[in-house]
């Protein structure tokens, strides 16, 4: 039973340190160094009990999965919280074949600011709508693409937003 319960410590322990790392690397890329560094303190605190846990119980196997199962599951953590709190900006990059305007104007109708650019595809010319938007909106942004023309191309990324154009809605 002891074997058990050090293991299931173990795990905890994990998916608290791994969960705070997800938080930890998006507040370094989004340049908030004192919040990181706070947080990177806490995460190897904990990793540090964690690890010389399982260190001390090296021959017992449970402890070793609860080791991985609290990584596995502090991962899967730590990107769920993240998508719901949806803190930070992303940057949207959609090429659309046929439909490109409408995509721009239902955007710009949803507070979205948009900006187009003439591209050069495979095929000929292509428009290129660049989206900045907060993270918290990216679902409803994915939702208006997909439903005015499924097949465009659309690339996300991480973002860090200075100035301009950022309506406050949602």
């Amino acid at each position: 039973m002891e074997y058990i319960f050090s293991a299931l410590q173990i795990m905890v322990l994990r998916i608290i340190d791994v969960s705070m790392g997800t938080f930890r690397t998006l507040m370094t890329v989004q340049h908030k160094k004192y919040i990181a560094g706070l947080m990177g303190f806490i995460e190897v605190t904990i990793w540090v009990f964690a690890i010389s846990t399982v260190f001390r119980n090296l021959d017992n196997i449970y402890s070793v999965f609860g080791y991985s199962t609290g990584f596995a599951l502090g991962t899967m953590l730590g990107i769920t919280l993240e998508q719901k709190i949806g803190s930070g900006y992303l940057q949207f990059h959609i090429i659309s074949m046929q439909f490109a305007d409408k995509i721009a104007d239902t955007l710009r109708i949803n507070k979205i600011g948009v900006t187009i650019l003439p591209g050069e595809g495979g095929r000929g010319g292509v428009a290129i709508l660049i989206v900045l938007i907060s993270r918290k909106r990216e679902k409803e942004v994915m939702d208006i693409i997909n439903e005015i023309d499924p097949g465009a191309f659309i690339s996300v990324q991480s973002a860090n937003a200075y100035r301009g154009y950022m309506p406050s809605r949602k």
